[in-house]
Parts: structure tokens; C-alpha cells; sequence
């Protein structure tokens, strides 16, 4: 299996934190030397080992705010 390279280029945010001590974070991150993507999955506290994430460019970034925005929260039924 070929080496997965990632560089974090800028952190933005952590979203939660669970008990193990694995955080899904939302960063800026290069895969592969390729150009940064946005970037949420969770990480363990070294970011050794990371999940199953999504990278989003900025079109599909700008798409999910747009529909983010577009939500009433007090309408959704969610924890």
C-alpha cells in the first residue's frame, strides 16, 4: 500500500472531542503535496492516526455554507 503523506497547513478548528482523547477537527490540509483542501475527520491526539474524513475544495466549501446557512436549527430534530 502506498505512503499517505498530509500536511496540516493552518488548524481551524476542533468540532468535539471524544473520551480516547480523538478530536474531529476541521484544518487546511495537503494531501500528497497536492494544493490544501478543507479537510474534517478525527485525528488522535498525536495525528499519527486519523479517521475517515472529507476533504471539500472551495466550490463545495462555499455550496456547504450556503446550505448550512439556509437551515433552521430549531426546526431539526437532531442531538
Amino acid at each position: 500500500m502506498a505512503e499517505i503523506r498530509f500536511d496540516i497547513t493552518r488548524e481551524i478548528g476542533v468540532l468535539s472531542e471524544g473520551s480516547r482523547g480523538w478530536r474531529k477537527e476541521i484544518n487546511l490540509v495537503s494531501w500528497n503535496d497536492r494544493k490544501p483542501k478543507i479537510d474534517i475527520r478525527d485525528w488522535d491526539e498525536e495525528r499519527v492516526k486519523m479517521g475517515k474524513g472529507i476533504t471539500l475544495n472551495k466550490e463545495e466549501l462555499l455550496k456547504l455554507k450556503e446550505l448550512l446557512d439556509s437551515i433552521d436549527l430549531d426546526t431539526l430534530e437532531v442531538d
